[in-house]
């Protein structure tokens, strides 16, 4: 699968996101924390950088980072949209 960041591919997400229904209703999760991809993802969009989350998030990793963005491209990269036909 290719990517605009190349690196993004090369990343094994799974070694640093975990899905557990215990944890956050099953939201994807940075392992060992509950702190959801989509929140990682939703700081990054809003311009925080990786620096800010890392400063205020401690127990977060820059390759946690890239993991959250490698599971969100992939989940992307799957997604099916169909046309709907308008009467």
């Amino acid at each position: 699968m290719a990517s605009y960041f190349g690196i993004l591919t090369l990343m094994n997400w799974q070694d640093h996101i975990s899905i557990d229904p215990q944890i956050l209703v099953g939201k994807p999760v940075v392992k060992g924390t509950r702190i959801a991809v989509e929140l990682v993802v939703e700081w990054m969009a809003n311009g925080w950088t990786q620096e800010q989350i890392l400063e205020n998030y401690p127990s977060l990793t820059a390759e946690d980072i890239r993991a959250c963005l490698a599971y969100a491209s992939e989940v992307l990269h799957s997604e099916r949209v169909y046309p709907m036909k308008t009467p």
